[in-house]
């Protein structure tokens, strides 16, 4: 069989170079698996493409349902190519060539050879484009270009400014396109969009999850924070024996941004780029000077920090700010010398119990019982939170609730949102919100949930909150046919249990078939991403005020830019001298040089002015939480790498129909940038 394949596919229809395939028979599977693919040129007739692609796999596991023999496959996915190569058959339609098309990631755990599914990363319909180049098979005839570098004609005296219009003109279809002349001039934008990093068609989701703490549900700084940070400081006094002085500290959740690093160690706090250099760090609440920062992280051979040991915590959530301030507070008084209690402790060590003492107000009732009591003076109400809901469910979707919360928390704060007021305990215990959503998961113990396939799966009732225990993944496959329905019909809020258990209810086989809404960057994006392949939408509430301050000082940006982009220019301009200049040593070259390094010195110090006062217009100690320096944050870099939406609140996503594509813009390294920067001249 091996042999009458690669015979087949080396028979030649045109004059051009054979087409080679290596293959394998896959004994235990029983099919054959084409093992690379080698082409310099892919034409539309070659019909026999899309066909082999059919058996290429990237997890042999997408076959393991069927055992197909090697001749049946042959009969199968081979007879089509060789009527189309053969001068004996006639071949088919070009258009029928294309609906052939199956991806890697297109494929099943059933061998459905003839189905084409749909994927959430398949925006647009010239997805092929890029492979279309790599194999050469664009038409020798360029596309017919009106005007020079993109320049259009003029617009007809008194016609309103229409959008596109030169590269439209450019490329000889203004006049085919209609909608444009309706659309505004510009992209209207709002603190109320949703940004893309990678492509997501929201019509080939199959369900979408939302974690609730900061995402459904937002909360009230810093009266709710406070009540983390109060409990924790006076169990710190009374339970730990601290100094009766921790009860006189004051939170100022103003002081923190997210994305630092604690170095529990030294009792550090630091904001580093996306390179894992430091560049700006404190000591409790004071600055630790460049040379000392420098000494401590970068200076190190072979020591550089990674950032992931256990010593450093990532402020990856709002949550956190309650964290940072106490143990800062705890470190200025540990540094005054003044206790002695604290002189016997470690950095770490009291860390350590400042997270456990905040981590048992969340379990013990301090914040819960509060917020039960007074919901409106900690939650934020937003109208537009079960309409979103809704009309997701309305389009089909499934859409889930999963939340660490427990029950009693979860089903105090869900009721207070639907109902937009506090309810009595008969109304609460009806949970009518669970209407708007297929399963309900809570005390879910994220990022384990994401992880750890062992986690048991237990039944809440929701009337009184008890438990109950399920066999999970037998359960639902001893119900037989449609298992999962049958399974959910006995109710659907569920304590703990892991993602199998969510996606053998919800029935789906693809992590890219669900995408989950959180806020915490790493329980919530980053492990329900890299695990399990899940699409992602991040919540970033300071998003707004980011947007915000950065609209306004976008000249200011532009100006730092410019002059940065100077100081490049003026490098690059000394080494010419020194590369072009018959005597470097000459007096004329060494005067010239010495004016680059003055002039370069002068820029430099307006330049740390300027840029200290951009940072300062977003906070007055971290600066632009996206930006560490003149690069990313190592914030930004995750949010980037593993968010494939991010926004300001959940019900943004509200404001997207379920046709929605979200694109990227084009992504350039530096080298493309300067090559598209109108004051760059290129020399082959």
């Amino acid at each position: 069989q091996k042999q009458k394949i690669l015979c087949l596919i080396h028979s030649k229809e045109r004059k051009e170079k054979p087409f080679r395939i290596m293959v394998r028979f896959h004994q235990s599977l029983g099919i054959i698996i084409p093992m690379s693919l080698f082409s310099r040129t892919f034409r539309a007739s070659s019909a026999f493409v899309p066909n082999v692609a059919i058996a290429s796999v990237t997890h042999t596991a997408a076959f393991s349902t069927a055992r197909i023999s090697p001749k049946e496959i042959v009969k199968r996915d081979i007879a089509r190519p060789i009527a189309s190569m053969s001068p004996s058959f006639s071949s088919p339609p070009s258009s029928s060539l294309r609906s052939m098309k199956i991806r890697p990631h297109q494929m099943r755990t059933t061998a459905r050879f003839a189905t084409e599914e749909v994927s959430s990363y398949e925006v647009d319909e010239d997805e092929d484009t890029e492979q279309l180049l790599a194999d050469n098979s664009i038409s020798d005839s360029p596309m017919e270009i009106n005007g020079v570098n993109g320049d259009a004609a003029p617009a007809p005296n008194g016609e309103a400014a229409v959008p596109f219009r030169e590269v439209l003109t450019s490329v000889g279809i203004y006049d085919k396109i209609k909608t444009i002349r309706d659309m505004p001039e510009k992209r209207p934008l709002s603190q109320n969009d949703v940004f893309c990093n990678r492509e997501l068609k929201l019509s080939a989701l199959k369900a979408m999850g939302f974690d609730m703490d900061y995402t459904l549900a937002q909360y009230k700084q810093p009266a709710f924070d406070k009540l983390a940070f109060e409990g924790a400081r006076d169990k710190l006094v009374h339970a730990l024996g601290y100094p009766e002085d921790v009860l006189d500290l004051e939170y100022d959740h103003t002081f923190w941004v997210r994305g630092l690093i604690i170095d529990t160690q030294r009792g550090n706090f630091l904001k580093i780029d996306r390179h894992k250099y430091v560049r700006l760090a404190y000591h409790g609440f004071n600055p630790i000077s460049s040379i000392t920062r420098k000494h401590l992280y970068s200076r190190t051979f072979n020591k550089v920090p990674s950032f992931t040991e256990k010593s450093f915590v990532n402020m990856d959530t709002l949550f956190q700010h309650v964290d940072a301030h106490l143990f800062a507070s705890l470190v200025d008084m540990k540094d005054r010398g003044e206790y002695e209690f604290l002189d016997d402790r470690t950095y770490e060590e009291i860390y350590r119990q400042v997270r456990q003492c905040v981590d048992l107000c969340h379990r013990d009732g301090v914040i819960k019982d509060e917020v039960a009591r007074n919901p409106e003076k900690y939650l934020v109400l937003d109208d537009g939170l079960f309409p979103m809901l809704k009309s997701y469910r309305d389009a089909g979707l499934k859409v889930f609730l999963l939340t660490n919360s427990y029950w009693e928390y979860t089903s105090v704060v869900m009721n207070y949102l639907f109902h937009e007021e506090k309810v009595g305990k008969e109304e609460q215990k009806k949970n009518s919100w669970l209407d708007y959503f297929d399963v309900c998961i809570v005390g879910s113990c994220k990022p384990a949930y994401l992880v750890d396939p062992y986690l048991n799966l237990f039944r809440v009732k929701p009337e009184d909150g008890s438990l109950l225990n399920t066999d999970g993944l037998f359960e639902i496959e001893a119900l037989g046919p449609d298992g999962a329905n049958k399974f959910l019909e006995q109710g659907k809020t569920f304590q703990g249990g892991n993602w199998n258990h969510l996606q053998a209810m919800l029935e789906i086989d693809a992590g890219e078939e669900i995408l989950y809404v959180g806020d915490h960057l790493y329980a919530d994006v980053l492990r329900s991403k890299r695990t399990l392949g899940w699409r992602s939408a991040f919540i970033v509430p300071e998003l707004s005020d980011e947007m915000r301050v950065f609209s306004e000082n976008v000249p200011l940006r532009k100006k730092i830019t410019e002059l940065r982009k100077l100081r490049d220019e003026l490098s690059i301009y000394g080494d010419m001298l020194r590369r072009t200049s018959a005597d470097p040593d000459s007096e004329e070259i060494k005067a010239k040089l010495q004016q680059i390094d003055e002039d370069d010195a002068v820029i430099k110090d307006t330049l740390a002015q300027m840029a200290g006062q951009y940072h300062a217009a977003f906070h007055p100690v971290w600066g632009q939480m996206f930006n560490a320096g003149y690069q990313d944050s190592r914030f930004a870099f995750f949010v980037q790498n593993y968010a494939c939406l991010y926004t300001s609140k959940a019900t943004n996503l509200g404001l997207s129909s379920i046709n929605r594509s979200f694109r990227t813009g084009g992504e350039m390294l530096p080298h493309d940038r300067l090559l598209a920067d109108a004051d760059s001249e290129f020399s082959s």
